[in-house]
């Protein structure tokens, strides 16, 4: 994969948008995404915690806890549980599993801010979580609506 970096003046724009509503939509695609492995009992420590994921070329943050549904959004708070910041790229290296959160961490790319052991739980867990491989078509709004469509329905 070819270097990227978000460009300055997109950072600039979205950094000034509202946190909630994009912390909304990653919650619910997470939700969507991992649907009932959310609710394994090894997720137990992170409920009501304050997490936050920041993607530092963006210059935007993602703030949500986990209650007995899934991931729920929340507002930014001065001092999360858990922070965890690295660029998009790295996050995507992640995501796809092309690039090992060791490695980034060692590396700086990957920081980790207050409860580390949290952090540790997270990081362990989706390591030994059997996902499918990240297609980021299924990420398209039209797909992720659809898809909240067909759970409405049922």
């Amino acid at each position: 994969m070819r270097p990227f970096f978000i460009p300055l003046k997109v950072s600039a724009v979205l950094s000034r948008l509202p946190q909630y509503p994009h912390s909304l939509i990653f919650a619910r695609a997470i939700n969507l995404a991992l649907g009932a492995k959310l609710q394994d009992p090894v997720w137990q420590p992170l409920q009501g915690k304050q997490v936050c994921i920041r993607v530092r070329d963006a210059g935007i943050a993602f703030h949500f806890t986990l209650d007995q549904n899934g991931l729920v959004a929340r507002q930014a708070s001065a001092q999360p549980d858990l922070a965890i910041s690295a660029s998009a790229q790295d996050f995507v290296l992640l995501a796809l599993r092309k690039e090992d959160p060791d490695t980034l961490f060692f590396s700086r790319r990957l920081v980790m801010e207050g409860d580390t052991e949290l952090g540790l739980l997270v990081k362990n867990t989706l390591d030994g979580m059997e996902l499918p491989p990240l297609d980021f078509r299924s990420l398209l709004p039209a797909h992720l609506f659809g898809k909240l469509r067909a759970r409405l329905l049922t």
